[in-house]
């Protein structure tokens, strides 16, 4: 560990920063009971009741995260509901976006080129579902086309099988509505120059059918030089009533994606990032770039046998092609060399085809005072995928490596560059395989649940799932084939205790597993196909609050433990199995604080430790905040005008498992500023980074940390006729 770096005061909150958080939660405790006093004269008919989350139930035939219809208020685990209308005026344009307002979850840099998102201390680039069907390449997701994002934490095995080791996000996209017919247009603009175009239009053909197309063009640009992107994505759906209690969805989505791969800058002698290198972008202007072309197909049929029996059917196909290469900063020693910096890089593609069927059956029984409602499921997964790496390789090394004079732009372009001795050097990316293979999955899964209501105001939910996991690996390289099958059943017991009608208790117990192939499936050679999968179990205890019939407090208290089995050091005829927990609390509050007051308020506290063969390292785990806390505040100062004021917190992190390199804490303020000029045209000012301030929101390991936007700002029209 750096001597300059002393793990206790990541424990500390910076003195400001300690004020806006007691004065953010003084705030909250002070709304809450003038909040439930309002809610007794709250009109439905509300300015504002177009951003609020209503709905007390996840409806299965809008094909959402948890499959039952079961209220919100007796799901037994954190969840947070983004909805289309909170996506649009909040300014949110990313996945990245929406997380930095989410309790519980945090980004990580997903080395420029895919979502990466933190789960209760848990990294992931896998667990991600699209109308419940699992989304696992690495790219950055769209949101044109959403009706909301729901984001569930801990392990969630038993509706979407192997990963969500510490939650999963679901996008629910936008389905045909039948008997209207509308079109909603917008266009924006920001500081850097970027823009976009969105467009969504439904067409009502009759009582029992409706078609609707989404479509959005990006124009990518922000503060950093040599950034740049396009983004296209066109989604046309359609609806279609065959008879009372059946609907059948049909949706082909089109997803073509490049953007410039910049992955931020060094940290120094501190271990802190260089603040003088905010400016410098430590890659290759023309060669770090990163192009996926997506063809995504889904249907969903569900048909109501009775009032108390459902079915529902869903397949799905995805056919990704994606490329991502790119230079980076894999060295910088600011002491013995402060002015030069070696770069690596690599050239990687992945050509993958997903299937994905499912299906389920959903009853509503009563026996006698005690109501039951079943789920039963089964989903068949195939899943071919063919990826390779190539390294750089430097004519003047021989090696993947090299080293350049730190300056502004680096002496590299095209491959082509000026090495630190003067020296020209030229770079191949055909010449260094680092690997390449063919992958075969096939996956089979059972699952069942049981949600019980008695007299009482007790709920019991027991289920558990069955996970039958084939992977096959051709190795080209050393022309061999490695044959690895998984068996894991996956429980999971929830208890809620509803004392009033508005309020529940619950505590919940759940698991998870992910094989030792890991996310993408990258290989499974050397002793890696004789280990069991990691298994992840999780304790939650919880309270949902509904304080008025659009204002809601959630809290939790959890604990996640990873049990890694691996192969021991002194026999490898044996196995170790290493245990290691995060615990944490998080706490969320949003809705209508008063008739005229949204506000939208989490926070969350981690705490964790690295374990090895020889037990607690007193390490913590890379990217784990111990707080973060994010506000958002929505007033509606006349018919016609509202603004908004929010705050995102993010205390100090680890970038690197050795605690030797920390992104510092930040505060960001955003802002915006809406104005109704009819009713079919609004014009909005968001704005981010009120105050200019300098911050590192992620990083992917220690020479790797993302420089934050400055102040900016974005305007956006958007019109429905």
């Amino acid at each position: 560990m750096d001597a300059n770096i002393n793990r206790s005061h990541l424990r500390l909150f910076p003195p400001m920063n300690r004020y806006l958080l007691s004065a953010g939660f003084f705030f909250l405790c002070a709304c809450v009971p003038f909040a439930h006093a309002e809610q007794q004269d709250l009109q439905q008919e509300s300015t504002l009741e177009e951003i609020v989350v209503v709905a007390k139930h996840l409806y299965a035939d809008r094909i959402n995260a948890l499959k039952t219809p079961t209220p919100i208020l007796e799901v037994p685990q954190s969840l947070s509901i983004i909805t289309a209308e909170q996506i649009a005026v909040q300014g949110f344009t990313s996945i990245g976006d929406i997380v930095d307002y989410t309790p519980g979850v945090s980004n990580s840099q997903g080395e420029g080129h895919r979502d990466a998102v933190v789960f209760r201390g848990v990294r992931s680039t896998a667990d991600f579902f699209i109308d419940g069907a699992r989304d696992d390449v690495q790219y950055y997701r769209p949101l044109y086309n959403l009706e909301q994002v729901e984001i569930l934490r801990g392990p969630n095995a038993l509706l979407f099988g192997r990963g969500g080791t510490g939650g999963i996000l679901n996008r629910v996209t936008k389905k045909g509505v039948i008997g209207e017919t509308f079109t909603d247009v917008s266009a924006g603009a920001g500081t850097f120059g970027e823009f976009d175009a969105q467009i969504d239009s439904n067409f009502s053909t009759g009582d029992h059918s409706a078609y609707r197309i989404n479509a959005f063009y990006e124009r990518l640009n922000n503060h950093r030089d040599a950034y740049d992107g396009d983004r296209i994505g066109i989604n046309p759906t359609a609806k279609f009533e065959f008879a009372t209690g059946t609907t059948l969805d049909l949706a082909y989505e089109y997803v073509d994606h490049q953007r410039f791969i910049d992955r931020g800058i060094p940290t120094g002698a501190d271990g802190e990032p260089v603040e003088a290198f905010e400016d410098i972008v430590f890659g290759d202007p023309e060669l770090n770039t990163t192009e996926i072309t997506a063809h995504l197909l889904r249907a969903a049929l569900q048909h109501d046998f009775s009032e108390n029996l459902k079915g529902n059917f869903s397949a799905f196909y995805g056919d990704y092609d994606k490329l991502y290469q790119n230079f980076y900063a894999s060295g910088y020693n600011q002491s013995a060399s402060p002015e030069q910096v070696t770069l690596d890089g690599y050239v990687d593609t992945t050509d993958r085809q997903n299937i994905i069927l499912s299906g389920n059956l959903i009853a509503e029984v009563a026996t006698g005072a005690v109501s039951h409602t079943f789920i039963a499921g089964a989903e068949v997964i195939d899943t071919s995928s063919d990826q390779d790496r190539f390294n750089s390789f430097w004519n003047t090394t021989s090696d993947d490596n090299e080293i350049f004079t730190i300056a502004k732009p680096l002496r590299l372009n095209a491959g082509h560059g000026i090495n630190a001795a003067g020296m020209a050097t030229t770079n191949s990316f055909t010449s260094d395989l680092n690997d390449d293979t063919r992958v075969g999955i096939d996956v089979f899964s059972a699952y069942i649940q049981d949600e019980i209501k008695g007299s009482s105001n007790l709920h019991l939910i027991v289920g558990a799932r069955y996970d039958r996991f084939d992977i096959d690996v051709f190795n080209l390289p050393a022309d061999e084939t490695r044959r690895r099958e998984d068996e894991q059943v996956t429980p999971r017991l929830g208890i809620v205790y509803k004392p009033q009608e508005n309020l529940s208790l619950y505590a919940s117990y759940s698991e998870s597993f992910l094989p030792r192939s890991g996310e993408q499936f990258a290989n499974i050679n050397g002793s890696n196909d004789r280990l069991e999968p990691n298994t992840f179990t999780n304790l939650e205890a919880g309270v949902k609050w509904d304080i008025g019939p659009a204002f809601s407090l959630t809290a939790a208290l959890f604990e996640i433990e990873q049990r890694s089995p691996q192969v021991a050091d002194d026999d490898p005829a044996t196995l170790d199995v290493i245990d290691s927990e995060i615990s944490g609390f998080e706490a969320q509050i949003k809705g209508q604080a008063a008739r005229n007051w949204f506000v939208s308020a989490g926070y969350s506290y981690l705490d964790g430790e690295q374990v090895n063969r020889a037990g607690a390292t007193g390490l913590r785990p890379r990217e784990l905040p111990e707080h973060t806390f994010s506000i958002y505040n929505r007033l509606q100062i006349s018919e016609k005008f509202a603004l908004g004021l929010g705050l995102t917190y993010q205390d100090e992190s680890f970038i690197n498992n050795s605690n030797s390199a920390v992104l510092p804490s930040y505060t960001r303020f955003d802002a915006c500023a809406y104005y109704q000029v009819s009713k079919t045209l609004r014009v909005q000012l968001n704005i981010e980074n009120l105050t200019d301030e300098l911050y590192f929101p992620h990083s992917h390991s220690t020479h790797q940390a993302s420089v934050g936007a400055p102040l900016n700002a974005r305007l956006t029209i958007t019109s429905r006729f």
